[in-house]
């Protein structure tokens, strides 16, 4: 039972990064129906600004992981604002099209640094001895990291219910013409949403970073593996994203703790929650929570 429930703990972790990680591609998705392949770059981007802001800046790691995320809202924001807001109202292949060619840039500019060849860690600032209770073990790192998705998605969940910005994303997200005759402004909402998703990056960035290590090719495929949970959950649905995230990381602990660990098999947890994202979208084709748009002509 305590194996279990250790898998349990474990996969609501992972499941929460996931949750976090996946949150960009929505805000984006919700405002723009556009989705951005370069949001592991970004992922990665938010934990090396980190690492450099506290080991090569000598600023402590609570306010360096502050500053990152300021700076990364306001890069993605310069993102959208130089190369995609002259593209609204173009085909969503070009827009598309747009963010490969920046995954690409970003690709090749980290790996002209440091960061793009090394391995690096954070410094410890947290207590080794992890937390035990019922058999379960968690370390602080861990829990830390769940503590601040928590927060932030709460934080994410009031923005969009309560908060005058948020409402004007969602009007946006539902019907554009309209938004527009209400005199809500597109472009601004747009650049909004791509700020918010580098937001939500950084701080995944971040997160991973402190628990897995800082690996470039690590960070960038959190974009990837996202991709799927999104997928699942519904690309415009935030509670989706959340909901969704939980359920991969469960599968993927229970896949490598039960078939890999137990019956010797490898890979299947990396394989399964694609396998079943496959099965629930021959039923729920637009995921859990998405939403099925009916066009009239």
């Amino acid at each position: 039972m305590s194996y279990f429930l250790q898998l349990v703990a474990s996969g609501i972790v992972v499941g929460s990064i996931y949750a976090l990680s996946g949150l960009g591609f929505v805000l984006i998705y919700k405002s723009s129906r556009v989705l951005n392949i370069a949001h592991g770059q970004i992922i990665a981007a938010g934990a090396f600004i980190t690492y450099a802001l506290t080991v090569w800046g000598g600023i402590p790691i609570y306010i360096s992981f502050l500053m990152s995320l300021i700076i990364t809202f306001f890069l993605a924001m310069s993102v959208e604002r130089v190369f995609l807001r002259r593209l609204i109202g173009e085909p969503i292949i070009s827009v598309i099209m747009v963010t490969i060619g920046l995954m690409s840039i970003l690709d090749g500019l980290i790996y002209m640094t440091p960061f793009g060849a090394e391995n690096f860690s954070f410094p410890e600032f947290l207590p080794k001895t992890p937390i035990s209770l019922g058999g379960v073990s968690i370390s602080w790192t861990q829990l830390v990291g769940v503590i601040i998705t928590v927060i932030l998605i709460v934080g994410f969940t009031w923005f969009f219910k309560r908060s005058t910005l948020g409402i004007s994303m969602r009007a946006v997200s539902d019907d554009q013409m309209a938004s527009m005759s209400i005199g809500i402004s597109i472009p601004k909402v747009f650049g909004l949403a791509w700020a918010t998703a580098g937001f939500s990056a950084a701080a995944a960035g971040g997160i991973i970073g402190n628990i897995t290590g800082l690996n470039f090719d690590t960070l960038r495929a959190f974009g990837i593996i996202v991709f799927p949970v999104v997928i699942l959950g519904g690309l415009d649905s935030v509670f989706g994203a959340v909901v969704a995230g939980i359920i991969m990381g469960l599968i993927q602990q229970f896949a490598a703790g039960y078939l890999d660990g137990n019956w010797g098999l490898s890979g299947t947890a990396d394989l399964l929650p694609y396998i079943i994202l496959l099965i629930i979208l021959l039923f729920k084709p637009h995921g859990l929570f998405g939403i099925h748009e009916i066009e009239r002509v």
